[in-house]
């Protein structure tokens, strides 16, 4: 497909941002996401290059525009859930965290890359920049509940075993969470709110971890 978008003329420069997400959601729809290049994407918003760059860094970050803005509250929804009144463990401070960024989620509010993975041809790009989200996420759990006195159980006591187990449930708990998010955005329009999906996925894992004393 050549590169010749038409400039669209009037776009508010305040609404770049949203005009290159809903430009990119259209050319994806249109023409496959392989098929469509970042010039053609600021053509068709009407920006230059470079204000694309402003906002992102590579073409695949217009697939993952609502999920990184969930993950991006994580961090301080893990610090107000440990500062809950009464002492919290760190498995019970990263469930809550979980389940209050899914909030924000649910039959009114559902990623677009998620459902429409096949008519834009995006399965196999949404799987390769999952993954550099899915460890950051992982880096950020485990980092909080090492700050909160990592795992502790009997035999495993040392530095090494405390981190191996705060990055095992770290990995788990995620994983569960996004397994639920797939099949939350697979259920069409009956799939509700995202938040019991995703408490239902990880309620287990949570509750394993926790009796390996996972503490605040």
């Amino acid at each position: 497909m050549p590169d010749h978008e038409p400039r669209r003329a009037g776009r508010p420069r305040g609404s770049s941002r949203a005009m290159l997400e809903e430009a990119s959601a259209e050319l994806f729809l249109e023409q496959t996401y392989a098929r469509t290049t970042i010039l053609q994407i600021t053509r068709r918003a009407g920006v230059s290059r470079a204000t694309f760059f402003n906002y992102f860094t590579a073409k695949s970050d217009l697939l993952w525009v609502d999920v990184d803005a969930g993950l991006a509250r994580l961090p301080d929804a893990l610090e107000q859930c440990a500062a809950a009144a009464g002492p919290v463990q760190a498995v019970d401070a990263v469930e809550r965290a979980l389940l209050q960024v899914c909030a924000a989620f649910g039959p009114g509010h559902v990623p677009w890359a998620l459902t429409q993975y096949e008519l834009m041809g995006t399965t196999g790009e949404l799987e390769a920049s999952a993954l550099s989200r899915f460890m950051a996420q992982v880096t950020l759990v485990t980092r909080f509940v090492g700050a909160r006195g990592g795992a502790r159980a009997e035999g495993h006591g040392t530095n090494t075993d405390r981190e191996l187990l705060s990055r095992a449930f770290a990995m788990a708990v995620l994983a569960a969470a996004a397994a639920a998010a797939g099949v939350w955005a697979r259920a069409g329009v009956n799939r509700g709110a995202l938040a019991p999906y995703v408490g239902a996925a990880i309620a287990p894992v949570c509750a394993g971890y926790r009796a390996l004393h996972i503490s605040g």
